[in-house]
């Protein structure tokens, strides 16, 4: 059996946006990922269908696999001629254990590839207006573990080196030993006032900051129950976040969105709300599976009408792997959607509404399983593909809901609520209850009405269902 490959990849920090390129191409060609806590589980969207996924994450005073269970799996599923993505947060070679695992595939004689990832210390940072150095303030940086293998927990470092020796000093995970970090300093040669800022879940729409000096910072995190994943980064650089904050003045920062999904892949609302500063979690993740069909009698027919754009993509594909000339086609074609009509005319036809498919002459619906068949009784069927609910994606909801904070629920239409409810419920969550906390958002009177006939909450409603209405709508309003 051939043997197959690791990518020991780094997802960046957080915004799925600063993943590498070379990274993004081991996702897309990967049948088994190995995941962390860190790396955003978005990113996961970009696999392949039917790629296996595991979480290695460990969460505090949990750990959900153990390094040595991890380093067993990569060796297994490599030697079983898989493609492995061991996925990362941050950078895997700044404290993410990967020398541990390369050194086991080396040992084992299984091929693997490094690709590195913007790390939080330096990504965190810049997302609060802070670059780590500057011709004026910083000439030398250093990235510190905050915690260690010592009895106590407590980092043992060169503290003088630290103090007198860095100008910036970005400690990673290190909140819990923040009174200890600023004490060492101080004893050191550090001046008290020295700034200090604590930046949480950096680069996330969730980020949080708290700024203040190595004398003050212990006490205001005490007050904010300020916890970990953060950044500690000390120096006089901080200064500059007055001036060039960016990041936390994105009009959508601090939403939470979780957007009802009816297709597969990101939606152009989606990127729209991310570009914008939200964090978005689409859901229900779907599957699709293409099905054998016969195209061979398409000239038969005077109408044809697709469901969605993804069966124009799959009949015309179709078109092609059968060499049949499109010029067959005599039949006037039909969307049932705005995407769908755009599609067609990508390929070359005009296209029009399904509404106005006239009553006489023969129909063609292609379809997916999910639609097509309420349409017409006289019509035929053709069924491009079998789109299904992604199981694996439920577990990982479950997480995401556990530590981002949702503010913001999007119906984009009204296909979507019937199956974000049913599938809220396969994660035994009452679609109710969940939606009574938060802000509610329709694109569309009858979406709205699909929500309230659900039994939901009253829903805030788009007149103009569009995603710049709602990006404006959205950053009107209070999180």
């Amino acid at each position: 059996m051939k043997t197959g490959k690791v990518f020991l990849v780094g997802a960046g920090p957080g915004d799925p946006g600063l993943i590498t390129v070379k990274g993004m191409e081991a996702l897309k060609q990967a049948e088994v990922i190995l995941y962390d806590r860190l790396a955003n589980p978005k990113l996961l969207e970009f696999a392949p269908n039917g790629c296996e996924l595991i979480y290695c994450g460990k969460l505090p005073d949990r750990h959900i696999l153990r390094q040595e269970k991890i380093s067993q799996l990569l060796l297994e599923k490599a030697a079983g001629g898989k493609i492995v993505v061991r996925l990362k947060g941050g950078d895997p070679g700044v404290f993410g254990r990967v020398g541990e695992e390369a050194a086991v595939l080396a040992a084992h004689s299984i091929p693997f590839e490094i690709v590195p990832g913007i790390s939080s210390g330096i990504a965190a940072p810049i997302y609060a207006g802070i670059p780590v150095t500057h011709r004026d303030y910083a000439e030398s940086f250093a990235v510190v573990t905050a915690h260690d293998h010592s009895t106590d927990g407590r980092p043992q470092l060169d503290w003088e080196g630290l103090a007198r020796g860095v100008d910036t000093i970005a400690f990673y995970m290190g909140v819990g030993n923040l009174p200890y970090i600023c004490q060492q300093l101080i004893a050191h040669g550090k001046a008290a006032s020295t700034p200090v800022i604590l930046i949480q879940w950096g680069t996330w729409s969730r980020q949080q900051t708290l700024q203040g000096t190595l004398n003050t910072i212990t006490e205001k995190a005490a007050a904010a129950k300020f916890r970990n994943p953060s950044i500690i980064l000390v120096g006089n650089v901080i200064s500059l976040r007055e001036k060039i904050s960016w990041f936390e003045h994105k009009p959508l920062h601090g939403r939470q969105v979780l957007l009802a999904r009816t297709s597969e892949g990101t939606s152009s609302l989606a990127q729209e709300l991310q570009k914008q500063g939200a964090d978005v979690i689409e859901f229900p993740k779907w599957k699709r599976t293409v099905m054998p069909i016969d195209v061979s009698l398409i000239s038969d027919y005077d109408s044809i009408l697709f469901t969605s754009s993804e069966t124009v993509g799959e009949f015309f594909t179709e078109l092609i792997k059968k060499r049949i000339d499109i010029r067959q086609i005599r039949a006037q074609l039909f969307g049932k959607s705005i995407k769908s009509l755009k599609a067609i005319q990508e390929r070359g036809f005009i296209a029009k509404p399904a509404e106005e498919i006239p009553e006489s002459g023969k129909l063609l619906i292609v379809s997916d399983n999910s639609s097509g068949k309420q349409i017409s009784s006289n019509a035929d069927f053709m069924l491009t593909s079998k789109k299904e609910l992604d199981y694996q994606y439920l577990s990982i909801l479950q997480r995401m809901l556990t530590e981002a904070n949702v503010n913001t629920v999007i119906f984009p239409s009204c296909a979507s609520v019937a199956p974000f409810i049913a599938s809220l419920g396969e994660c035994g969550i009452q679609a109710e209850t969940f939606l009574n906390k938060q802000q509610v958002v329709c694109l569309g009177q009858h979406t709205a009405s699909a929500v309230q006939e659900a039994g939901l909450p009253i829903p805030d409603i788009l007149a103009t269902p569009s995603k710049e209405a709602l990006v404006d709508y959205l950053s009107q309003k209070e999180v």
